[in-house]
C-alpha cells in the first residue's frame, strides 16, 4: 500500500507556510481529508504490525494520533498549529510508559522511530540496571547490523557523566548516559510513495520491537 502523500504533505506544506488560524480555518476541508488519509494509513501500518506483535491487536487510529493544536503556553513559538502528523502505537496507551512504535509524518523530517521518554526516576534507574545486568543481550540488539541498518543511534538527551549508581569504568557507561531510551530512522518524503513502503515499515518495526522488547521486561513492572 502506498500513502496519498499529494494529500497529506502538501497540506503540512501550507500549513508550515500559514500558520494561523484565520488560513486554518478557510482550509479545514483540506485539514480533515489529510487527517482522514494520516488515520487510514496508521490502520493498514496497525494491522502490519500486528502480524509480529500481537499486543497491538485491537489498537485503533484514534488511540494513537494527537491533536493538530499546539499547546503554547510555555513556548516562546505561539504558531497554533503542529506542521506534522505523529501516531504513537502503544498497547498500553499513548500516555504508558511503556515503548511503542511511532510514526512522525513531517515535510523533511519524516521517521519511524520508538521508544520510551520522560521515564520517573525509578523506572529509569531500573532500566539502567537492567541493561548493566543484561549488556550482553543489549548488545546482541543495538550493535547488531540488522538493527542498526535502521537505528543506527540509540538513545537522546545523554548525561555527560556516569548515571549516579554505576561505575564510571564500565566499559559500556555510553549506554547508561542516556535520559531517553528511543531510537529512529529518518525516510525521505518520497519513502511514502515507494511500492514496497509497508514491507519497508515492517522490516524497520520488526528490528525495533527487538529493542522494545528489552526495555518493557523492565518497564512493564511498574505499568
Amino acid at each position: 500500500m502506498r500513502m496519498n502523500k499529494p494529500v497529506i504533505f502538501p497540506f503540512l506544506k501550507r500549513l508550515s507556510a500559514n500558520n494561523n488560524r484565520e488560513w486554518f480555518n478557510e482550509h479545514r476541508d483540506e485539514y480533515e481529508e489529510a487527517r482522514v488519509e494520516f488515520e487510514n494509513f496508521l490502520a493498514t501500518v496497525i494491522g502490519r504490525i500486528s502480524l509480529f506483535d500481537e499486543s497491538i491487536r485491537g489498537v485503533q487510529p484514534k488511540d494513537c494520533t494527537y491533536r493538530i493544536y499546539r499547546d503554547t503556553r510555555f513556548s516562546a513559538d505561539k504558531t497554533p498549529y503542529k506542521n506534522h502528523f505523529g501516531g504513537y502505537i502503544n498497547a498500553k496507551g499513548k500516555k504508558s510508559d511503556h515503548c511503542g512504535y511511532y510514526i512522525h509524518l513531517q515535510p523533511g523530517n519524516s521517521m519511524l522511530a520508538g521508544g520510551s521518554i520522560c521515564l520517573p526516576p525509578n523506572v529509569l534507574k531500573a532500566v539502567r540496571q537492567s541493561i548493566y545486568d543484561n549488556i550482553d543481550e543489549y548488545i546482541s540488539i543495538v550493535e547488531d547490523p540488522a538493527f542498526k541498518k535502521y537505528f543506527p543511534v540509540v538513545g537522546e538527551d545523554f548525561l555527560k557523566t556516569a548515571p549516579k549508581g554505576f561505575p564510571k569504568d564500565f566499559e559500556h557507561i555510553d549506554y547508561l548516559k542516556c535520559r531517553q531510551y528511543t531510537c529512529a530512522y529518518n525516510i525521505s518524503d518520497e519513502f511514502f510513495t515507494q511500492a514496497d513502503a509497508l514491507e519497508e515499515i515492517e522490516k524497520a518495526f520488526r528490528q525495533f520491537k527487538r529493542f522494545g522488547d528489552f526495555l518493557n521486561y523492565t518497564i512493564d513492572d511498574f505499568e
